[in-house]
């Protein structure tokens, strides 16, 4: 990402909706795939800001690793440097079967070759290790927010799925989420689609909502993340793996 977003998601992640929501989900769904315990080693991929990475702390041991010098500069005022893992020539220096847990929560979307990447996540953990990804959903959504964050695509379901190949994963959960926020977000971005190139005034990404709208978003994006109806459509997909 370019610096100017990482400051704003320094900015907004903590309350808006989106990423707290995220993180929240993401957690329920490590405990209820584990739950970790505190020997057990989490790899947090694409860490960012390391928000999740610090909450992850009080139940297991946490790696972050990222390949961006704005984000590695972030962690290491965070995290111990034996924590701080930053990638290597496209490789992560960890053994093979290294890590109990990872995650890679908005991550793939930056990453030409993704399933390259999932064969790294594969060799990383541990038989009976688990894996939880999020990724932003469907293309009819792609705008100048995917541009200025380096997003190679949006998914949808079918296109995630086939980068866990059943030979090697076990797929627990795989879902849209948001749904209820995605029709808004269509007509909100198709309308941004007419203005100049490089305005970024009236981005929802950057603004948090009033307390009760963002508290409401918040328990909808983290309640249809465990339901088992295959939603047709969301902002988001989860996909929960174990690596066999």
């Amino acid at each position: 990402m370019d610096a100017a977003e990482y400051a704003n998601l320094a900015r907004v992640e903590e309350r808006h909706w989106y990423y707290a929501g995220k993180r929240e989900l993401v957690r329920r769904w490590l405990r209820r795939a584990g739950p970790p315990k505190k020997d057990d080693v989490l790899l947090d991929c694409g860490a960012g800001t390391g928000r999740f990475a610090q909450d992850m702390q009080q139940d297991c041991r946490v790696l972050v690793l990222d390949d961006h010098e704005e984000s590695l500069e972030l962690l290491r005022e965070k995290f111990s440097l034996e924590q701080v893992i930053a990638l290597t020539g496209g490789d992560v220096p960890l053994p093979d079967q290294s890590v109990d847990y990872l995650t890679a929560l908005d991550v793939l979307e930056h990453i030409e070759h993704d399933a390259a990447a999932v064969r790294g996540f594969h060799r990383l953990l541990k038989p009976g290790g688990v894996a939880v990804v999020t990724v932003p959903a469907s293309m009819a959504l792609w705008s100048d927010w995917d541009v200025s964050l380096h997003h190679f695509r949006r998914y949808a379901r079918p296109g995630l799925k086939a980068i866990f190949p059943a030979e090697q994963w076990d797929l627990v959960y795989v879902n849209y989420t948001n749904i209820v926020a995605f029709p808004v977000a269509w007509v909100l971005r198709k309308l941004r689609r007419q203005r100049p190139a490089g305005d970024t005034t009236g981005r929802m990404e950057d603004k948090i909502p009033p307390a009760g709208l963002n508290g409401l978003l918040r328990w909808l994006f983290v309640s249809l993340a465990f339901w088992r109806v295959p939603f047709p459509f969301g902002l988001s997909l989860v996909l929960v793996a174990r690596r066999r």
